[in-house]
């Protein structure tokens, strides 16, 4: 798709965020389009004026249909969408759900994100599983040979990153699907950055479990998430905890959990967000992901090249397949200026952190770096405004 191919002005006209900032800070969160604000304001105009419980009853058509738009952007079907607060918790409520016992061992990539990785490290120590890395192919992805390698009959979970924090890479989540898929292994894929900006297929990834949040390139609400899992694994895995509305208390002394995703949810929700997030996955929906997903990857290959011209810049990216997330360092300079300095002339980035993704940081001697990521409502004009205030700062 040529990038003059997608309508550009419609876009902008209907995200007002456009009229004030250079937005290249949607892996942390995008710029949300009207459709989506307006349905939130409206259904806490109505909540403000006739009652909570009230207006979700009103609405309960439209906050069902969070369950069939997802049913309809991964492929799947709606009684295996759960709605959940954010997509760490929606990962958590998968992961949790799965027991371990010592020996078991879990298969991750290097450049998985920290809150995934403390899990991992609190589930060994309390079950004595043992958290393994797979090691990076020269391209910095999932090394596929390496994973086929390290299957046995002792390998309880793959959890991989689709789309890592920090990188630009996408991990190669389908052949990875086809490896589990084959030894019989649980995989659980963390989609939380790639969900809105490419396409999602649970049937053609083959994930058993899959999480993702609202606030990024479905441009969503924040304090919104979702999972996936498998219909026929559903009723193997029991929830960490549970309440009334995850399960019914059936007598005295019993309980029965419900047979759909839904018994990874909690009562109370964020009932307008969910609402937003509704009608966020139906805008891009709208679009269309592979549309989407070849203008947010047309612009990032735009903005990689303008700042590798840039003398004493250096873009960070991994990976044979990139997305919309660009990494880079000015030499001298820290990110943090970086992003400082660039928030006063309007334009957002975010800074990641060894923190967030020790393994894959550590090993490239990295400490911190700036992560500027486009969406298809971005332009040329501002990729070179963008690229103009960072040589700038660079000089």
């Amino acid at each position: 798709m040529n990038l003059n191919e997608f309508d550009v002005a419609r876009a902008r006209r209907e995200t007002p965020g456009c009229e004030n900032v250079l937005h290249f800070n949607n892996a942390g969160a995008s710029l949300m389009p009207r459709p989506v604000v307006e349905t939130m304001v409206e259904y806490l105009r109505q909540e403000s004026e006739t009652g909570a419980y009230e207006t979700a009853e009103r609405w309960a058509d439209k906050l069902e249909d969070v369950y069939d738009a997802f049913a309809a952007l991964l492929s799947c079907r709606r009684e295996e969408i759960a709605f959940v607060e954010n997509a760490t918790r929606a990962w958590d409520m998968a992961f949790y759900s799965i027991p371990f016992k010592p020996g078991d061992r879990i298969l991750t990539s290097a450049s998985e994100y920290a809150s995934n990785y403390i899990a991992f490290l609190q589930t060994a120590k309390k079950s004595g599983a043992v958290v393994e890395p797979v090691p990076n192919d020269s391209c910095g992805r999932v090394c596929l040979k390496s994973l086929e390698k390290m299957i046995d009959d002792r390998v309880k979970l793959i959890a991989i990153t689709h789309v890592p924090t920090n990188g630009g890479l996408v991990n190669p989540a389908e052949e990875i699907g086809k490896i589990s898929r084959a030894a019989g292994v649980l995989y659980l894929l963390d989609a939380c950055q790639s969900v809105g900006q490419m396409p999602l297929d649970v049937n053609a990834i083959g994930c058993d479990m899959l999480s993702g949040t609202g606030r990024k390139y479905l441009r969503g609400p924040r304090g919104t998430g979702f999972l996936y899992v498998r219909g026929d694994l559903i009723e193997r895995l029991e929830p960490v905890f549970l309440d009334l509305h995850a399960a019914v208390w059936t007598s005295k002394d019993g309980y029965e959990t419900r047979i759909d995703a839904r018994r990874f949810e909690n009562w109370e929700s964020n009932c307008a967000g969910k609402a937003g997030l509704a009608a966020a996955v139906r805008y891009a929906l709208s679009w269309g992901l592979e549309n989407i997903q070849s203008r947010v990857t047309g612009l990032a290959d735009m903005l990689r090249r303008t700042l590798s011209g840039i003398s004493g810049v250096t873009v960070r990216d991994l990976g044979l397949e990139k997305c919309g997330i660009v990494s880079f360092t000015v030499e001298g300079r820290d990110p943090e200026e970086i992003k400082r300095r660039l928030r006063e002339l309007g334009m957002n980035v975010s800074v990641s952190v060894v923190e967030w993704t020790r393994l894959d940081m550590e090993s490239r001697g990295l400490w911190s770096l700036v992560r500027a990521s486009v969406h298809y409502y971005n332009t040329p004009e501002e990729i070179e405004r963008f690229g103009a205030a960072v040589s700038g700062l660079a000089s």
